[in-house]
């Protein structure tokens, strides 16, 4: 297998990490939304941009990466389980397509994205 070269590697990557989210039955009320093909397609180049930012230093991400998961959470509220889940099958997916020094970073990035969401979410609920 290969690293995370690009952003087509990229691409392919959230394409079946989106399969999995999207068919877990306790994460998929999440991502209704994107039950429309147009819409999935827009945000999965909003991904490659964000994850394209994040391992290789491109600036083609601008936007503000919490703000969305924040609405959402006033609407279907995160739980624990739930960043376990996303964060399990995003290294799976990693595992099944990918290895090396970028992948170890995207899955190591992962767990970070996920942990200050949490902290931002919690600060949040506390308010």
């Amino acid at each position: 297998m290969k690293d995370i070269e690009n952003r087509q590697d990229i691409y392919v990557l959230m394409k079946k990490f989106y399969v999995k989210l999207m068919s877990d039955e306790e994460m998929k009320h999440f991502f209704t939304a994107f039950l429309d093909k147009n819409l999935l397609e827009e945000h999965l180049q909003t991904l490659v941009d964000f994850w394209d930012n994040i391992l290789f230093y491109s600036g083609a991400y601008q936007k503000n990466a919490m703000r969305p998961h924040l609405q959402l959470q006033k609407q279907h509220p995160f739980s624990k389980n739930h960043f376990q889940k996303w964060l399990s099958h995003f290294n799976a997916s990693v595992d099944e397509l990918f290895e090396g020094e970028v992948a170890h970073t995207a899955k190591s990035r992962a767990l970070s994205i996920a942990t200050v969401m949490q902290i931002k979410i919690s600060e949040l609920n506390n308010r």
